[in-house]
């Protein structure tokens, strides 16, 4: 299963980015599908995530009330619409998503990552 990310760049502070994250493998049964980020000289940390097709969320503090995760199940796909960005969201963004394949292989994947940049 690829995880093919889309939507990163750079924006100024205060403004919006929106991120996409598509599985290749629409049979893929997806589980939690999910943000992360790493900055430099930091460690990779949990954004926000969406299990049960929506039914749960989950958010890093700090980004709480700002980013958004939602998901489209027939897509397999998750967007991260991100408004009010500071400086301190600049990273490198990861999906990632497990679930199972119909063979009842449980599976774990990441994708290539995507640049947000904001200045300040």
């Amino acid at each position: 299963v690829q995880l093919v990310e889309s939507g990163g760049g750079l924006v100024q502070a205060g403004g919006s980015l929106r991120l996409s994250c598509a599985a290749s493998d629409t049979t893929f049964i997806i589980n939690t599908m999910g943000w992360y980020r790493q900055a430099p000289g930091k460690q990779r940390e949990l954004v926000a995530a969406i299990t049960d097709g929506g039914g749960r969320t989950n958010y890093a503090d700090s980004v709480k009330g700002r980013f958004t995760i939602s998901g489209d199940n027939v897509k397999n796909t998750n967007y991260l619409q991100m408004n009010s960005l500071k400086p301190e969201d600049t990273a490198v963004y990861y999906c990632n998503a497990d679930g199972w394949h119909r063979s009842g292989v449980k599976g774990d994947y990441w994708g290539q990552g995507t640049q947000v940049t904001v200045s300040s």
